[in-house]
């Protein structure tokens, strides 16, 4: 048998009840607003956040800690189980480094066993998406090394594109100008993002107006994701389900997608991003 524990952090932007349906364990990265710090969630309190947001509130996030990382890998270790921790990627956070000193701070404890920290490169339910497919190899027989080993050799080819609403947001964390995101906003330009092969958020083209920048999006799939198994594919929004559901509409309609699932972008994330940020996850020839 398998015994190992495959573990992920909230940036991962998986509901609960798919989480315990995959028997993946989480740690959550935290935002702070309205004076409080609050983990990071897609479920209760989402829609106040954004809420929030659209009203002009700023929010902040903090990673997690090598002891956050400690508290959910070591009842596994203790139970006599291996670790395959999938972790946010490193070029957006320093979750992953956390992961990284705790897994060598528990070998320590645990020398029998084994501990495999992975930084994915992804993130929101592109991290998500690629949990589930390591959760799909593990159930399918895979071993401990052979999961980690095709998690490693397949998650540059985890396709991230999204678009966001308000440029005012991609403003406050520094990924396009001023002067660009005031002239966007009163044209009505949407960019059209991706997340790179260093897991960075990169800009990569503009579209005008907000369905075109959708659009856009599902055109990716006949671009980059012939000849991958993409019968399954993941959206992520942030408080905007309509447009979500039109995307996966298009993606039914016009690619022949079987399976999708929408969620929220998580608070964490969505801090950053702005509401009305929209993404599609799928696979690829690259990102």
């Amino acid at each position: 048998m398998n015994h190992f524990k495959i573990i992920t952090d909230s940036a991962c932007d998986l509901p609960d009840d798919m989480l315990q349906s995959l028997q993946v364990d989480k740690i959550s990265l935290n935002v702070l607003y309205r004076g409080e710090t609050r983990a990071d969630t897609v479920g209760e309190g989402i829609k106040e956040l954004y809420d929030s947001l659209r009203a002009g509130e700023v929010a902040t996030t903090s990673a997690v800690n090598p002891e956050g990382w400690i508290s959910i890998m070591e009842p596994a270790l203790r139970a006599g189980s291996d670790v395959l921790a999938l972790a946010f990627s490193s070029g957006l956070s320093t979750t992953y480094q956390s992961a990284v000193i705790a897994a060598k701070d528990l070998l320590e404890r645990y020398p029998d066993r084994r501990i495999y920290v992975v930084d994915t490169l992804c993130a929101s339910l592109g991290q998500g998406l690629l949990v589930w497919y390591a959760c799909r190899k593990r159930d399918a027989g895979m071993d401990l090394e052979a999961v980690r080993d095709w998690v490693e050799e397949n998650k540059l080819h985890l396709c991230h594109w999204f678009t966001v609403d308000d440029l005012m947001f991609l403003k406050r964390g520094g990924r396009v100008s001023a002067t660009t995101a005031l002239v966007g906003t009163m044209l009505q330009i949407k960019p059209v993002l991706h997340v790179d092969d260093e897991g960075h958020l990169i800009n990569v083209s503009k579209a005008r107006g907000r369905k075109a920048s959708i659009d856009a999006l599902a055109k990716k799939v006949a671009e980059l994701g012939e000849g991958f198994d993409n019968e399954t594919m993941f959206i992520s929004h942030g408080d905007c389900v309509e447009d979500a559901n039109y995307l996966a509409q298009v993606l039914k309609e016009t690619y022949g997608v079987r399976h999708i699932h929408i969620n929220h972008v998580g608070a964490v994330i969505g801090s950053h991003a702005g509401p009305g940020v929209l993404a599609l996850f799928f696979m690829g020839k690259h990102r």
